[in-house]
C-alpha cells in the first residue's frame, strides 16, 4: 500500500570531517543504548495563527517514534523531565552544551505544522550532541490520515543514520490470530504494523489459515487453508481480498514461499506417503519437481538472490537442514547438532538462516551461516517456533508458549529477538497469535 501524497524533501545534511561519526555499533552485545534526547515536537500555527489541533498529532507522532527507537533496543531515550533547553524552533541551532550536560548522545528536533490545503507539515533534524553536528534534515507533507506512517518513516531515517542499516519500522506483519478452546480452536490469518497497531483480519476464521508469508512486492500473501478439511495453498490479494487456490495438486500442499521476485512460490506436496518440494512458476501456472527422495523435504526457503533454497528433511535419520541449488541440484547438509531442525529462512542479507530447534523436550530458535557454520541459539522455551525475519535482517519475530500452569493452556504469543540475542520483547495482540511473518518495508 502506497503512502498516499507524501512528498519529502532533504533539509540539509553535513558530512563530519573534522570529528568521529557518531555511529552505534550494532556487531557486537548491544547491552548498552545510545542515550538520545527527543524533545516534544514544536507546533507551528497557520498564516491566521491557528493550530487545528495539530498538538495532539506532534504527541502521537513523538511517542511512535520514541516507542520505535526504545523498542529496538539499541536506544534509551532521556526522560524529558531532565532536559535543559526548550526548542521553539527548528531553525533554531540547539545549545549542545544543555543536551551534553544530560549526557545525550544524539538530539531529535522536530516540528509539525498544518498546510493550507489541511495536510500534515512534518520535519525533523537529527544532530550529533555530542559534536554539535547535523546528521539529517528531513521534511515530510503527508495526509492527516498518514501520521503514523509518518512517525515510523521518521524512525526508520534516525535508525539507518545512527547504525549504517536499514530500518524496519514501517513494515507489517501478517500472523495467525488465535482463539477458542483448545478443542475448537480458530485460527484466520490477521495483518497489523509491525508495533502491534493498525490491526485488521483478512480471513474469516471460517476455515483454518496456517503459515501465512508475504510476498517481496507486498501485494499478496500465501497461506494455507484447510477448506473441506484438506490443507491447500492459497493466494490472497491483501487489498482485493481476493483469493486463489494455488495449482491443482490432488493431495495435500502446504509450506509455501514467495521468490525474492514473486514470480514463483515454493510449497511442499504430500502423496502417496512421501513429501516433495516443488516450485509453482505463477505467470505461466506451470510446476516442476524439486526434490526426488522417499524422505520427507519441506519448509524451503530461497536465499535473498533466488539462487539456493534452503530446507529441511529426514533423509539423514532424523529432521535436519539442507541446502540446494535453485534447481533441486547440488544437496548438501548445513546442520549436524544435537535435535532435530526445522523451519530454516534465510536471512535479506543472506548472512544467516534462522531455524527452529528441537532438543531434549525444548525448542529453540536459533541462526547458523549458510554453509552451516556459526549456530548460535537465541531463544529457548517450552514452545518457541516460526522464525521470521525483520527487513534489515536485524531482529527475528516468533511465537512463543510457556508450559501449561493447572489445567489451561498458556496462551500463544508473538515475540521479537535481536540477532545478538538480546531484546527480547513480546508484541501485543488482540488476541493470541502464531505464524508471523515479517513484510519488506512499505513503498
Amino acid at each position: 500500500m502506497k503512502l498516499k501524497h507524501l512528498i519529502f524533501g532533504l533539509l540539509c545534511f553535513f558530512a563530519m570531517p573534522s570529528h568521529a561519526e557518531l555511529e552505534i555499533d550494532i556487531v557486537g552485545a548491544t547491552r548498552e543504548a545510545m542515550p538520545i534526547a527527543i524533545p516534544k515536537m514544536i507546533t507551528h500555527t497557520n498564516a491566521l495563527g491557528q493550530l487545528f489541533g495539530v498538538g495532539s498529532y506532534a504527541s502521537k507522532i513523538r511517542g511512535v517514534v520514541m516507542a520505535d527507537l526504545e523498542r529496538s533496543g539499541l536506544f534509551r531515550v532521556i526522560d524529558e523531565a531532565s532536559y535543559i533547553e526548550d526548542l521553539t524552533s527548528i531553525d533554531e541551532r540547539p545549545n549542545f552544551t544543555d543536551w551534553r550536560a544530560i549526557k545525550a548522545h544524539a538530539l531529535v528536533q522536530s516540528a509539525v505544522s498544518e498546510t493550507e490545503n489541511g495536510q500534515l507539515k512534518v520535519e525533523f533534524r537529527l544532530w550529533d550532541a555530542l559534536n554539535g553536528d547535523q546528521l539529517q534534515g528531513q521534511s515530510y507533507t503527508t495526509t492527516k490520515d498518514n501520521w503514523r506512517r509518518i512517525a515510523h518513516i521518521i524512525s526508520d531515517d534516525i535508525y539507518e543514520r545512527l547504525t549504517g542499516d536499514k530500518g524496519y519500522f514501517d513494515t507489517r506483519v501478517v500472523y495467525v490470530s488465535e482463539s477458542g478452546p483448545a478443542t475448537k480452536r480458530v485460527k484466520r490469518l490477521a495483518i497489523m504494523d509491525q508495533d502491534g497497531e493498525n490491526h485488521k483480519f483478512l480471513t474469516s476464521g471460517a476455515a483454518m489459515a496456517l503459515t501465512p508469508r508475504f510476498s517481496p512486492n507486498m501485494q499478496k500473501v500465501t497461506y494455507i487453508s484447510f477448506s473441506n478439511d484438506m490443507p491447500r495453498v492459497y493466494i490472497l490479494d491483501i487489498e482485493s481480498g481476493k483469493q486463489e487456490l494455488l495449482g491443482n495438486f490432488p493431495g495435500m500442499t502446504f509450506a509455501p514461499v514467495f521468490s525474492p521476485d514473486s514470480s514463483k512460490v515454493l510449497l511442499s506436496f504430500a502423496a502417496k506417503g512421501n513429501t516433495e518440494i516443488y516450485e509453482m512458476d505463477l505467470k505461466k501456472k506451470s510446476t516442476r519437481q524439486l526434490t526426488r527422495h522417499p524422505a520427507i523435504d519441506t519448509s524451503p526457503s530461497y536465499s535473498p538472490d533466488g539462487e539456493k533454497i534452503v530446507f529441511n528433511s529426514d533423509r539423514g535419520g532424523n529432521q535436519q537442514l539442507y541446502v540446494m541449488d535453485s534447481d533441486g541440484s547440488n544437496v548438501e547438509r548445513i546442520s549436524f547438532g544435537n535435535g532435530r531442525y526445522a523451519t530454516p529462512v534465510w536471512s535479506p542479507r543472506g548472512d544467516y538462516i534462522a531455524f527452529t530447534k528441537m532438543s531434549g523436550g525444548n525448542f529453540y530458535i536459533g541462526v547458523m551461516h549458510p554453509d552451516g557454520t556459526g549456530e548460535r541459539i537465541l531463544a529457548s522455551g517450552y514452545l518457541v517456533e516460526g522464525p521470521t525475519w525483520s527487513p534489515n535482517g536485524r531482529v527475528l519475530m516468533f511465537f512463543k508458549q510457556e508450559r501449561a500452569s493447572g489445567n489451561r493452556a498458556a496462551p500463544v504469543r508473538l515475540y521479537t529477538i535481536d540477532v545478538t540475542g538480546y531484546n527480547e520483547r513480546m508484541v501485543v495482540t488482540p488476541a493470541e497469535a502464531s505464524d508471523p511473518a515479517w513484510s519488506p518495508l512499505l513503498p
